[in-house]
């Protein structure tokens, strides 16, 4: 059987283990190769006689490369994450890239590998043809997902100075332009009391009693958030306690107790101001003891207007290759957010279903695989 580029290209991705450790220890090594992909990448492109680089350090490298169609062309970035997610539990060899029914299953064929497979049988394409109009920065970064994003602080220290008009991140959204989703924070709260014995409690201060007014207080606070700090295109942020521990034992009264949960970030949001809410909330309530031990900022939130330019272009793209065209938003972060942080505005845009991402038998469905082929051309042969 004959397959067509992209499906090529994808089943040699997808045989290439690019695990992120995600910090955990207990990872084979021999899986955690985003370089040995970016690698490859990198070789497909010398092919090509295009210009790229290998940056980062170690196993967690990233490739950039770039073409250009003319000095005043419009130049658009093309970002796919190298890395995926371990392979815990999975029903089916996530390196042995299978095609059945339609479907080309194993890990990174949705979350994104078939989304640098389409991009790169495009521009074999429009190179062939001589008809490339756009400028294309092609970028693979590692460390996506998590929420330190190496990868794009390397990507954005290689390209200073450069000038990008604007991106796609290849995430799996149906072939839908997403141009809008939250970012991420997760805070860790801690409360702190006096131990004693527990048949003299009066001597001491519970750290979990403290800890659980606090939660009160919280959860009266995320209502209020989600009426006053509301964005026109994201919608409200919002607040979600998701751990608590405390305690050493039944019967002493605990002087340390701890929760950690999760906030939606809109644009605007910083750990500094969230840091401030969250502690302005506590003082409100009257709730003394519990503090911000640690605040993390995920992935940043992300909006384009419909009416921008890159929007207009993607989707011109698809409706000459039929496919719907609307706007949407998601509920995941992406890196997209953190190019727009930097300048670059962008929009998230790729083959594949997030609902078959980091799952047991993950795949793509190969007809949206060509279609985002179809619509790269598009892209970059200026339409």
């Amino acid at each position: 059987m004959s397959l067509s580029a992209a499906v090529r290209h994808l089943r040699d991705y997808v045989a290439i283990p690019s695990v992120n450790p995600m910090g955990r220890t207990d990872i084979d090594a021999r899986w955690i190769h985003e370089e040995r992909y970016a690698e490859h990448v990198h070789q497909q492109l010398s092919r090509l006689r295009i210009d790229s680089t290998l940056i980062g350090k170690g196993q967690r490298r990233s490739v950039v490369g770039q073409v250009r169609a003319a000095r005043d062309a419009e130049t658009v970035m093309v970002a796919s994450h190298l890395d995926t997610v371990p392979v815990d539990n999975m029903k089916i060899d996530p390196f042995d890239p299978v095609l059945e029914g339609g479907r080309l299953y194993g890990r990174g064929s949705c979350d994104t590998k078939a989304g640098m497979a389409a991009l790169l049988a495009a521009l074999e394409r429009v190179l062939a043809r001589g008809s490339l109009a756009r400028n294309l920065v092609i970028v693979g970064q590692a460390d996506e997902e998590t929420g330190d994003s190496i990868g794009v602080s390397d990507v954005l220290a290689h390209l200073e100075g450069s000038s990008v008009d604007w991106s796609i991140a290849t995430e799996p959204t149906g072939l839908r332009i997403v141009n809008a989703h939250k970012g991420t924070a997760m805070a860790r709260l801690e409360a702190h009391g006096v131990a004693c014995h527990s048949s003299e409690p009066a001597r001491g201060k519970n750290a979990i009693v403290g800890l659980a007014h606090a939660i009160v207080a919280l959860e009266v606070f995320a209502a209020e958030l989600s009426r006053s700090h509301v964005h026109e295109g994201l919608g409200p942020a919002t607040l979600s306690i998701g751990l608590v521990g405390g305690g050493q034992a039944p019967n002493i009264v605990p002087d340390r107790a701890w929760l950690c949960m999760d906030r939606r970030t809109l644009p605007g949001d910083t750990s500094q101001s969230i840091t401030r809410e969250l502690n302005d909330a506590l003082a409100r309530a009257g709730v003394n003891g519990v503090q911000v031990a640690e605040l993390r900022m995920g992935k940043e939130p992300l909006y384009l207007a419909p009416e921008h330019a890159a929007f207009r272009t993607c989707q011109r793209a698809l409706e000459r290759c039929g496919v719907d065209t609307g706007p949407a938003s998601v509920a995941f972060g992406t890196d997209a957010g953190l190019f727009a942080r930097a300048g670059i505005p962008s929009l998230v845009l790729g083959p594949g279903s997030i609902q078959q991402a980091h799952t047991e038998a993950e795949y793509v469905e190969v007809d949206q695989l060509e279609r985002m082929v179809g619509v790269y051309e598009q892209i970059l042969e200026g339409v």
